[in-house]
């Protein structure tokens, strides 16, 4: 393979792999604990999150501090999941690249 052929390909592999990024980036992801749900995007920015009052009792504060992070954990999981599933093919013998 001549190097101008090696150029083109390397930029195509660039311009799907900073495509598949932008598509995680864009993408929501909703994590869940027993009280709490929090959604979150490919950037792992907090979007929104949401709390059951009714099942709280209000003197337990420290329960629903708990159950903030457990489903802000899991919706950032679910990022990482999502990004090694798209990128990993781009990153094989790279780790910790994305």
């Amino acid at each position: 393979m001549n190097m101008q052929a090696m150029l083109k390909q390397a930029q195509k592999l660039q311009k799907e792999m900073m495509d598949a990024q932008e598509q995680i980036n864009n993408m929501e992801f909703t994590g869940k604990s027993s009280l709490v749900t929090a959604k979150v995007n490919g950037r792992k920015e907090l979007i929104d999150i949401k709390i059951d009052l009714e099942e709280i009792d209000k003197d337990d504060i420290e329960m629903i501090q708990d159950m903030i992070v457990v489903a802000i954990n899991d919706a950032f999981k679910q990022v990482d999941k999502e990004t090694e599933e798209k990128m990993g093919k781009y990153t094989k013998g790279m780790p910790g690249l994305f």
